[in-house]
């Protein structure tokens, strides 16, 4: 029988980790549009919520399948039970928060304003803009015998009015917000602002010819978006991949609604007519009275003047490069010497890219394979990936058109790829590709030699500015001969192929996971473990880390999001220790640790310990042997071990408690990191090179 003294509820703990997004909004020592970012990212995490956790656990529950949870013992529906019961308290929290940093950003004149706080040229200004250039492209309908039911997409906006004909029959009608029009329109001031929903809710009443208006709000349906490929349906030999993906990407538009957002408190008529068009339950219906689309914030701090972003945002970090790394010596020959990491976003990723270049302009380098799950929309990885192949060079990208949200883009670069003359996989039709490893392949003298690059986060310039990542470049012939071993396993959908030095999921991580805790167990209370991920669901590691308690293994955790491991249980997890930073940065690196000194066995990783990165995944954790590498990963650790800036503590009942204490010296450990490098000032000697190398490499700079 499951032991759920110990463990909570997946989701339950998810929406605590968002309500801690929301709640950066209330340190006042964050400036006020970083704030208002802070609501925008909480609002648009509970959409993704509710399009797959809570869509999913909808389907399971409608087909009445006999699915519990095996960290609370729940069935769907009693999920969702619980999941509604908590929701329209962050919603209250979130309208409370939102007022608050709306006061904030008054006291520099920057309002959002109701078409009836306008004054009167501003009133005189939108008017125009509404004629100008809203009502053209506007499409009002009314629900009526002649009229069939709109289709609401998901999350498009609309005004929703109750209306009554010439008979005194009462209808619905419907304006969609264009998505195409700007969200903000800013005032002659430049600080007053007005939300495009807000003018069309004002100016419905003179849009629906003969019908009156009785009642108006705005609303937004979530649908769900949890679409599942199923490799039986994907039987048409004629038809490839990425083709079949297009086809059930439009399957999204029309899945069932799980969630009814109104801007407004509505009358019982109104509400009675429009659930005759949108079939939803009560408990999914929400009144939420701040924006519905805060993606709007965005938008807003584009169109402010410079002077105010510069005094309500954070002061931009440039990233920087790495003090061990010489721009003007060859990125292949300075991993040759030593391996080298790069900390996102602290350090840039320009070394990489160059590493990228480097390799598809050298005679000596004959491939690169490479792991693709997210892309920036604009890539410079994509670009050096195609001046390879362009340059003669076979170019394997194995890209994961899956990668959910970003499938239409992956399937764009994709072609891309294809066209310069990449050879591009698709991976395995159960599991998803979510390891990050790029390996440069060198022919020398008649030998081959490898260039391995192993990350935590995908190959991504935006997010690697935005998201705290590691990646390891080796020259290691070891893992570099893993490295091979593996793209051919995927090319020949081999998941059980072994390895030396990598871990591989989905047989390779949970099982080395289980081992290297063991080893900890038997130490006893001498025993150390030490893992940074985002989540922790998988309830065999669960229990195994519950087992290295109960034997007195010191055990932190630094767990972002999800963690259904409940520490300081008496007899089950006195010895563990969860943290969560939630700041500046999205926390993102994954790290196995375990033992001390010089015995530590430590790990980068693309998984997180959960059921679907270790069961249902290819992930990949690489070790980390050079010695300075593994002093400043653990001094990544120890810091962020220490934050009490940004770090809350998880407690026995699964809420948590921020660190920072009144009158104490605050540690913010992403602010450390922005103040000081890891790195240590390396003087590197020029590798000495024959006349023939020293030629082409000139050639070569001066082409660029």
């Amino acid at each position: 029988m499951q032991d759920y003294l110990y463990t909570q509820n997946r989701e339950l703990s998810w929406l605590r980790f968002n309500q801690r997004v929301l709640e950066e909004a209330m340190d006042e020592s964050v400036p006020a549009l970083e704030r208002l970012k802070f609501i925008s990212i909480f609002s648009t995490n509970l959409d993704e919520f509710f399009m797959i956790r809570v869509g999913s656990l909808f389907d399971i529950a409608s087909a009445k399948v006999d699915d519990i949870d095996n960290k609370s013992g729940w069935s769907a529906e009693e999920q969702l039970h619980h999941i509604y019961q908590t929701i329209p308290g962050l919603i209250e929290r979130k309208t409370n928060i939102y007022a608050s940093v709306c006061e904030a950003l008054l006291q520099n004149e920057i309002k959002d304003v109701s078409y009836k706080e306008l004054n009167v040229s501003e009133a005189k200004f939108v008017k125009h803009y509404f004629n100008e250039r809203i009502l053209p492209i506007l499409s009002p309908q009314i629900v009526d015998n002649r009229h069939p039911k709109p289709h609401f997409r998901n999350k498009q906006l609309y005004v929703a009015s109750l209306v009554k004909g010439k008979d005194n029959k009462k209808s619905m009608a419907f304006i969609p917000v264009p998505s195409l029009l700007p969200q903000v329109i800013m005032l002659p001031d430049e600080k007053r602002f007005i939300r495009i929903e807000e003018i069309l809710l004002k100016m419905a009443s003179t849009l629906y010819g003969q019908y009156k208006e009785i009642e108006s709000c705005i609303l937004c349906v979530t649908r769900n978006a949890d679409v599942s490929f199923d490799p039986e349906k994907f039987e048409d030999a004629d038809t490839d991949f990425r083709t079949y993906m297009k086809k059930i990407l439009k399957k999204r538009s029309s899945l069932a609604i799980v969630r009814l957002e109104l801007s407004q408190k509505v009358s019982n008529a109104f509400s009675k007519e429009l659930l005759k068009i949108i079939d939803v339950e009560n408990r999914q219906i929400y009144v939420d009275t701040t924006p519905l689309n805060m993606k709007y914030v965005f938008e807003l701090i584009k169109k402010l003047p410079d002077k105010i972003k510069d005094l309500l945002c954070y002061t931009p970090y440039v990233p920087r490069w790495p003090n061990d790394l010489d721009k003007n010596i060859s990125m292949i020959e300075q991993i040759r010497k030593s391996d080298k990491l790069l900390f996102f976003p602290f350090d840039s990723v320009d070394p990489f890219i160059h590493l990228l270049n480097e390799a598809a302009d050298r005679e000596d380098v004959v491939s690169i394979k490479i792991t693709i799950y997210r892309l920036a929309s604009s890539s410079k990885i994509i670009r050096a990936l195609c001046r390879a192949a362009e340059n003669g060079k076979e170019v394997v990208a194995l890209m994961e058109l899956r990668a959910r949200f970003d499938e239409e883009n992956n399937i764009a670069w994709s072609a891309m790829l294809e066209e310069a003359g990449c050879k591009v996989i698709y991976g395995f039709e159960n599991y998803k590709c979510h390891s990050k490893i790029c390996l440069i392949t060198l022919r020398q003298k008649g030998k081959f030699r490898f260039i391995t690059q192993i990350g935590t986060g995908n190959y991504n310039e935006k997010t690697n500015a935005m998201y705290t990542d590691l990646s390891l470049m080796s020259a290691s012939e070891e893992i570099g001969t893993d490295a091979s071993v593996f793209f051919r396993n995927m090319m020949t959908e081999n998941l059980e192929g072994e390895y030396r030095e990598l871990l591989v999921a989905p047989l390779g991580i949970k099982s080395a996971l289980i081992r290297l805790i063991d080893e900890e167990i038997a130490k006893g209370e001498e025993g150390y473990i030490c893992i940074k991920v985002n989540s922790i669901t998988e309830r065999d590691m669960i229990d195994k880390l519950e087992e290295a308690s109960r034997a007195g293994v010191d055990v932190q955790l630094i767990v972002r999001g999800i963690c259904c491991i409940r520490p300081g249980i008496i007899g089950h997890t006195d010895h563990i220790v969860v943290n969560s930073i939630v700041g500046r940065f999205l926390e993102h690196a994954r790290i196995y640790c375990f033992g001390k000194n010089d015995k530590m066995k430590l790990y980068i990783s693309s998984a997180d310990l959960m059921t679907r990165n270790l069961r249902h995944r290819v992930e990949i954790a690489a070790p980390v042997y050079d010695e300075d590498i593994r002093e400043m990963i653990l001094r990544i650790l120890q810091t962020q071990l220490s934050d009490t800036a940004k770090a809350s503590l998880l407690q026995p009942d699964g809420s948590y408690v921020r660190k920072n204490k009144a009158g104490t010296a605050l540690i913010d450990s992403q602010q450390t990191f922005m103040d000081e490098s890891l790195h240590k000032q390396v003087v590197i000697k020029p590798v000495k090179k024959d006349l023939k190398h020293f030629l082409r490499e000139l050639l070569l700079r001066n082409r660029k």
